[in-house]
């Protein structure tokens, strides 16, 4: 019984905590604090994990981020957008990642708008604790980010990718989905 009521209360607390999104799915659970911002579409069965340190959605006027069903995102992520950011279903963000589709100032004038390019992982995406993903990526299905590496140009489908920038390490088997 404790467990149900448990289990309740977090839904409960989850639909107060995700209100300010645009769009959201059913049975969305957050544990901890969540900020969002801008237009922010959550789908089914999104889980946050924000207990250490808050997880932070924002995306700037006219942008939007859409986090697919069954994702996971763990403490301290932090997403921001100036035009778009898709994350597709089954996705695994680890604690302390960066995904941001702009520079948001320019680098020889720090009062002018950045270039804006979107991101995109696909699904089955999973990203390893402090990645950073830059504008205009986009990660192919199934491929797996190391911890730390800096994403800076397209990742092939089922393959896995570390380093500072990151770079191809190996090719892994495809899942029979």
């Amino acid at each position: 019984m404790k467990h149900k009521l448990q289990t309740a209360w977090v839904l409960l607390t989850s639909l107060f905590k995700t209100r300010r999104c645009s769009q959201r799915g059913t049975w969305i659970r957050v544990w901890g604090k969540l900020q969002i911002e801008g237009d922010v579409r959550l789908g089914k069965r999104v889980r946050i994990r924000a207990t250490h340190v808050p997880v932070e959605l924002a995306a700037g006027p006219g942008a939007l981020i859409e986090i697919g069903e069954q994702c996971y995102i763990n403490s301290g992520v932090s997403i921001g957008a100036q035009q778009r950011v898709t994350i597709g279903k089954n996705c695994a963000i680890g604690n302390y990642s960066l995904i941001m589709d702009s520079d948001f100032h320019s680098t020889d004038d720090h009062t002018k708008p950045g270039i804006a390019a979107p991101v995109v992982l696909e699904d089955d995406v999973w990203l390893g604790a402090r990645v950073t993903v830059l504008k205009g990526v986009r990660i192919g299905r199934g491929a797996v980010v190391a911890a730390g590496a800096v994403v800076t140009r397209d990742v092939a489908p089922c393959t896995l990718v570390a380093g500072v920038p990151a770079r191809l390490i190996r090719f892994l088997e495809k899942k029979n989905k």
